[in-house]
């Protein structure tokens, strides 16, 4: 896998739109000050492949891929892996709840000769090309196919994180087995061994299932051959005696048949013959026919007298007046009777709410009157009262007064000091206002209870006043209707008239619809009687046509009982002839029949001659027999054929069986890949070998024993040691060693599209002294020189950052990170 351009908007310390294009930087360095977003690169690289970061933690840590406060973050990877270029884009978002989740993600194979620079303008997802995957669930299968590394083999052997550098150092045996097993394609033998064991098993299913077809010919030889032409050869013989045969037949056949159909004739018209016989009851037909329309007659004449007086009744009820306008004057003669009733009452009643109406009004001006007098008498008693308080007040001060002093009021002197009265005149005062008051409040009521009994009287001297005049102008109205009307006696005696002449008409008017009924039923009864003699007439003439072909006599039309006597007597006599000539004919029939037998049991003989049983039709089942014989002989020879091609199949099937399992054997419990990683871990370890001793200025060397790696340190005697025990710098000097020879060789002995492509650091320059860091770059230049090899490095030491030709800057501000290239 090799990166070419990556974009990146709102992506942790990237919060707005960035570009880092990898073209033509085949050894290049992320270089800036520590936390500016130099590793955030890489984790981009991972994010937009695999969803997740090494330094997250995980899926849970998605919300790290959000620039703070971003509701949105997106990253695009354009990547080549085995000569062909994709793009993998992811998209995550945060909702409205604050969750963060991958919102699209996208794997496409661009087109051939694609310009990346188009992606500046802005293209649609459409024009980049065709979609291996369209969803988070199907980024995986894919990114793993186009990269042929999983997540955790990237990050060990292309982009190597901080922490994670001496992951395939320190991994165990089976962990890193497995990783060489991917970037070789090692596993291709394993699927190699499944398929030979299933195309094993299929080849000696076909086997099996060749052999059971095989047991089902095994009756397919020369013998059966012979014996089915033998058969083909006598169905022959029999289709041509048979055809000769059915000729002779058919005549016989057709002679007994039309005698036998001149018989049935003969039996058809004496069945006709014999069923010729007059009607029941024929004779008497006439009479009732004749009886029916008398009575018929005599209805319709009672009908007509009872029409006519009803139509005179109707006639004189119309000349007796209009009974409607008779009733409403007798009417009006009832009302006004009952009106002057009426309006002498309500005048008497008027004239009494008249008397109490007064008498409530004069009753109500007495109470008023007294109203009026309590009220004074009220103010009266207001007026003492006050009257009464000076008196008190001056009575107090009198008791301070004594003979020949000033009066304190009016500074006089009184010779002689009054005497103090007894009591309070307030006290009376009060006692006389309460009673005026009292007095009055009585008064008041009765005023009030008096002028409601007088409105009330009111009210009913007007409902009666009211009344009189309704009663008084209905009254007047009546006598305008009456004036010059007849007598109320005069008029009940033309309503009586009126009654009498309409129960005549009603009388009348049922003695017509008792007439009508009994003619319809007259009537009735005449047309059953006609439509019986018509009855009669078709059944005749429906015989006497059954009968044309025989030629019956002629008929007479005015008698339907003579036709049918007639017609009776004729039958009887063409019966008896016919009845002489049958005898001859029934013996004819036999004879005819007896020969038509003799031909059909000579062909039933040839049948049965050869092995075949009787038909009905003699000629179809021969050519019939003589097909099957043939069919029969083509299918011997068919399966003859058949088994011929089986055994060639048979004989392919087992070589493949044989071939598929001895495959399967040779591959089985992995001895071959065991053998090849074998051999690959000792390339690479030989490779990486050779790389730490150059890195260590040759001190160590890396060996291996069973999957475990040790160093030899040839400063100490040559002790093997393991390489957990090696210090910081030492571990970094070896795990770059490996991750180089990685690099550098398996990609070469890799079989499939595991692509080695680049391989990008980022760990622990800061740590190694000048004359390390110096040998440590200069074997990353001898790496990059080759120019098949992508090389990056993520570096803040300058020393290292200034041996390399291509340095993509990083910067942070208070807002965002930026990437700026620089050097060739």
């Amino acid at each position: 896998m090799r990166p070419i351009r990556l974009d990146m908007a709102g992506f942790t310390v990237f919060r707005e739109e960035t570009t880092v294009d990898f073209t033509d930087a085949d050894f290049f360095a992320l270089v800036g000050p520590t936390g500016s977003g130099k590793s955030t690169v890489l984790d981009a690289i991972c994010f937009a492949l695999y969803g997740t970061v090494p330094r997250w933690g995980g899926a849970r840590g998605l919300a790290n891929a959000l620039a703070p406060s971003a509701t949105e973050a997106r990253v695009r990877l354009v990547f080549e892996s085995a000569n062909d270029r994709y793009v993998a884009t992811r998209v995550v978002r945060r909702d409205g709840r604050g969750a963060v989740k991958t919102a699209n993600a996208g794997l496409q194979l661009m087109p051939p000769g694609f310009d990346v620079t188009k992606l500046d303008t802005g293209l649609s997802p459409e024009d980049l090309g065709e979609v291996v995957a369209g969803t988070p669930a199907e980024m995986e299968r894919a990114v793993l196919e186009a990269v042929g590394l999983p997540y955790e083999q990237f990050t060990s052997c292309v982009v190597l994180p901080q922490g994670q550098f001496a992951d395939f150092l320190h991994a165990k045996p089976a962990t890193r087995q497995q990783i060489l097993v991917n970037l070789l394609g090692l596993g291709i033998y394993e699927d190699v061994q499944k398929r030979a064991t299933e195309r094993a098993g299929q080849a000696e299913a076909k086997l099996a299932a060749v052999d059971k077809m095989l047991g089902g010919l095994a009756d397919v030889d020369d013998a059966a051959l012979a014996d089915a032409g033998q058969r083909v050869t006598r169905m022959r013989e029999l289709a041509g005696a048979v055809a000769a045969a059915v000729p002779e037949l058919e005549q016989a056949r057709a002679t007994a048949g039309e005698r036998a159909a001149a018989l049935a004739a003969l039996d058809a018209e004496l069945t006709v013959l014999a069923g010729v016989r007059p009607p029941d009851g024929i004779a008497e037909l006439a009479r009732a026919v004749a009886a029916a329309r008398a009575a018929a007659d005599e209805a319709a004449t009672a009908v007509g007298l009872a029409e006519e007086r009803e139509e005179k009744l109707r006639g004189e009820l119309a000349g007796a007046g209009d009974e409607s306008a008779l009733r409403l004057l007798l009417k009006a003669h009832t009302d006004r009777e009952k009106l002057t009733g009426e309006l002498s009452t309500v005048r008497a009643a008027v004239d009494a709410a008249q008397v109490e109406h007064d008498r409530a009004a004069a009753a109500l001006a007495e109470a008023r009157a007294a109203a009026e007098r309590a009220e004074v008498e009220l103010e009266a008693a207001f007026r003492a009262h006050e009257e009464a308080k000076a008196t008190d007040q001056a009575v107090a001060l009198r008791a301070h007064l004594v003979d020949g002093a000033a009066c304190p009021v009016c500074e006089q002197v009184v010779p002689r000091v009054p005497a103090v009265p007894r009591g309070s005149a307030v006290t009376r005062a009060i006692a006389a206002g309460k009673a005026a008051r009292a007095a009055s409040d009585a008064a008041k009521r009765v005023v009030q209870e008096r002028d409601t009994a007088a409105r009330e009287l009111d009210r009913v001297l007007l409902r009666a006043r009211t009344e009189h005049d309704q009663l008084q102008a209905r009254l007047t109205e009546l006598d305008g209707q009456l004036a010059g009307a007849a007598t109320a006696e005069t008029l009940r005696a033309a309503l009586a008239e009126h009654a009498r002449l309409r129960r005549a008409l009603e009388e009348a008017a049922g003695a017509v619809r008792a007439g009508r009924d009994a003619a319809r039923r007259a009537r009735g009864a005449l047309d059953g009687a006609e439509e019986r003699l018509r009855r009669a007439w078709r059944d005749f003439d429906a015989t006497r046509d059954g009968l044309a072909r025989l030629g019956p006599p002629a008929t007479d039309r005015d008698d339907v009982a003579a036709a049918w006597t007639a017609l009776a007597g004729w039958a009887g006599e063409q019966a008896e002839r016919r009845r002489g000539e049958r005898e001859g004919l029934v013996g004819a029939v036999a004879a005819a029949r007896a020969a038509a037998g003799e031909v059909e049991t000579r062909i039933a003989g040839l049948f049965t001659a050869a092995g075949l049983d009787g038909a009905d039709d003699p000629r179809r089942d021969a050519a019939v027999a003589v097909e099957r014989a043939e069919a029969e002989l083509r299918r011997l020879a068919e399966r003859r054929e058949q088994a011929a091609e089986l055994r060639e199949q048979r004989a392919g099937h087992e070589r493949e069986a044989r071939v598929a399992r001895a495959l399967a054997g040779h591959l089985r419990a992995n001895n071959f890949e065991r053998w090849l990683l074998a051999e690959a871990l000792d390339l690479l370890v030989d490779g990486a070998s050779g790389i730490l001793r150059e890195l260590s200025g040759g001190q160590y060397d890396l060996v291996h024993d069973k999957g475990e790696f040790f160093v030899v340190d040839h400063h100490d005697a040559g002790l093997r040691r393991g390489v957990r025990t090696l210090s910081g710098g030492e571990t970094f000097q070896a795990s770059l060693a490996l991750a180089l020879a990685l690099s550098e060789q398996l990609a070469g002995m890799s079989t499939t599209a595991a692509s080695l492509e680049s391989i990008v650091l980022d760990e622990g320059f800061g740590t190694l002294d000048a004359a390390t860091l110096d040998t440590v770059a200069a074997t990353l230049e001898n790496l990059a020189a080759r120019g098949d090899r992508m090389v990056g490095v993520v570096t803040h030491v300058p020393a290292l950052a200034e041996r390399i030709p291509v340095r993509f800057e990083v910067r942070k501000d208070a807002r965002t990170a930026r990437v700026e290239r620089t050097g060739r």
